[in-house]
């Protein structure tokens, strides 16, 4: 079997069989087929594409090129979650308690942030003491114990997928449906779960910015959970603007705990009990959606999702006197309000550029070297819909940064508002839930 054949097959549009793509990935993995020729057959598949069973074996074999985490011994069916990436996204710190109080075990492995905001592990790491690295013993013996455990990503998972990102990054071929539903389905299952639920963001600040598109990748990536034997379900869910109305590590955390008592963002709340719904139907602890958001509803009212938290970050070593009092977070040294220039009402929030604002704050991370302030953001006092009066505060801004990056930063954010003087509808939360059984479109709860 030659590389330069296999490049040849793909360019010419034809379909490669298993033992060409696991040749494929198994040599380049290893060193044995350079970079110049998997560039080309990556960008062979940009123009060409691949077939649902051709996209399921890449997914295997980047799987299959490292460790997999075994997830057995936990009783129950484990659900896994995966977001496509969006602003003010904090649904995980919600679901992890909210699922493992109504009984599904979640054993979550979560990354870091690059570019506007910290990821999962960067905003609990805003809890002091919390222990973001466990062994896999102990991992899994916390899920016993708690019902629930989110660390950072460690060990060799999927070594094929990272240096093949890598290479797509700087060849123009990051943009391919099926190198990106094969990406993001390999992690997911190398972490072990049975189920996995997807969150696939749509609108100015998701990767996918029409929704067709993202509907597509949703049904790529549904289709290769299929085909390997995981359940797959995928939301896809608005990114017109911030999903919360935080935007920053201890910010997003502060928000998470005020939903928990079922305060805080309306848009952060629907979007997170809607995620749940379908897990907690994919774990088999609810029989339908309706059933599993009037359990999830009740673990907010009852108390429990929150007193799940307290316990998930003591098992981790983290002070959960911060969950009783967020005041106990890390806090920038000043706010600064930015008030509205006019009367209206909001049309738009670029989300992206919400989302850079906070990171010239200090909340993300330009380079992957480079650290987070887990301080500082933004909080949003206005959504997209909303009245608003001159003078009234848009948005605030948690600074420790000097004056000429907060003025900077200032300009950003106004210039990320669009006012108008008509009133304006509340655009949908969730528009389709795509499973093995089709796209169901949704006329989209507007909250």
């Amino acid at each position: 079997m030659r590389t330069v054949d296999l490049i040849q097959k793909k360019r010419d549009g034809h379909e490669l069989s298993e033992e060409e793509i696991a040749f494929l990935i198994d040599g380049y993995t290893k060193g044995e087929i350079p970079d110049y020729q998997m560039a080309a057959w990556a960008m062979a598949v940009y123009f060409q594409g691949m077939t649902a069973a051709e996209t399921a074996q890449l997914t295997m074999a980047m799987v299959r090129s490292g460790e997999q985490m075994d997830l057995s011994g936990i009783p129950g069916v484990k659900v896994d979650k995966h977001s496509t990436g969006g602003v003010g996204d904090t649904t995980s710190l919600l679901l992890v308690p909210l699922l493992a109080a109504a009984g599904v075990p979640v054993a979550k492995m979560s990354g870091r942030g690059l570019g506007h905001t910290g990821g999962t592990i960067d905003k609990l790491e805003a809890i002091p003491g919390f222990r973001t690295e466990l062994t896999r013993d102990e991992f899994i013996d916390q899920v016993k114990a708690v019902g629930a455990s989110i660390i950072g990503q460690s060990g060799n998972f999927t070594p094929a997928d990272k240096k093949l990102y890598g290479l797509r990054d700087v060849t123009a071929t990051v943009n391919s449906i099926p190198l990106i539903a094969s990406s993001i389905m390999s992690k997911k299952i190398a972490a072990g779960a049975d189920a996995i639920l997807l969150d696939v963001k749509t609108g100015g600040g998701a990767f996918m910015k029409t929704l067709d598109d993202s509907i597509k990748l949703a049904q790529a990536m549904v289709a290769i959970g299929t085909e390997v034997g995981r359940e797959t379900v995928a939301l896809i869910t608005g990114m017109e603007q911030p999903l919360g109305s935080s935007v920053g590590n201890a910010l997003e955390v502060k928000e998470a705990i005020e939903a928990l008592h079922g305060l805080g963002s309306p848009r952060l709340q629907e979007v997170a009990l809607t995620l749940g719904s379908h897990m907690l139907v994919l774990g088999r602890k609810a029989s339908d959606l309706a059933e599993a958001r009037k359990t999830l509803a009740e673990r907010i009212t009852d108390g429990s999702a929150l007193a799940k938290l307290k316990e998930l970050a003591t098992a981790q070593g983290g002070d959960a006197s911060v969950i009783d009092d967020p005041s106990l977070l890390p806090a920038a040294s000043r706010v600064e309000v930015i008030p509205s220039g006019e009367d209206g009402y909001v049309q738009a929030i670029e989300a992206e550029e919400i989302g850079l604002a906070a990171m010239m704050l200090g909340a993300g991370r330009p380079t992957k070297e480079a650290n987070i302030d887990l301080a500082v953001g933004i909080v949003l006092h206005k959504g997209i819909g909303d009245a608003v009066k001159k003078g009234e505060p848009l948005a605030e801004l948690h600074v420790n940064s000097p004056e000429p990056v907060v003025a900077e930063v200032v300009d950003r954010v106004i210039r990320a508002f669009t006012l108008s003087s008509q009133p304006v509808e509340k655009p949908p939360l969730v528009y389709a839930v795509v499973s093995k059984n089709g796209v169901e479109r949704l006329d989209g709860v507007r909250t």
